[in-house]
């Protein structure tokens, strides 16, 4: 397993009415992911200038244990139970770190 550590942007969009709904399965996705293996943070912010628009930031010590945690049923029960809540499919961009600054 590598050992560079990745960090997670993964923006929701919810459909117009379903933001509460849409905001209540993300913040469910939080203890028990931060209980995984190789989980570093895993935090959820809302947009201030657009009520539908989510973002997880997460740090995970290797892409592979992002993999592992995208096979978890808490990550299947999300997309199953956003399943026609989202104006869009979620997008994950993984970064490595840059500069040491």
């Amino acid at each position: 397993m590598s050992h560079v550590s990745v960090t997670v942007i993964a923006p929701v969009q919810a459909k117009k009415g379903m933001e509460d709904q849409v905001r209540r399965e993300c913040v469910a996705l939080i203890a028990p992911s931060r209980k995984e293996e190789g989980c570093i943070t895993y935090d959820l912010y809302e947009s201030m200038d657009d009520p539908i628009v989510f973002v997880f930031f997460e740090n995970w010590l290797s892409r592979e244990h992002v993999e592992k945690h995208l096979e978890m049923p808490h990550c299947h029960r999300f997309d199953q139970r956003t399943q026609g809540m989202l104006a869009r499919p979620e997008e994950i961009t993984f970064l490595k770190k840059a500069s040491s600054l």
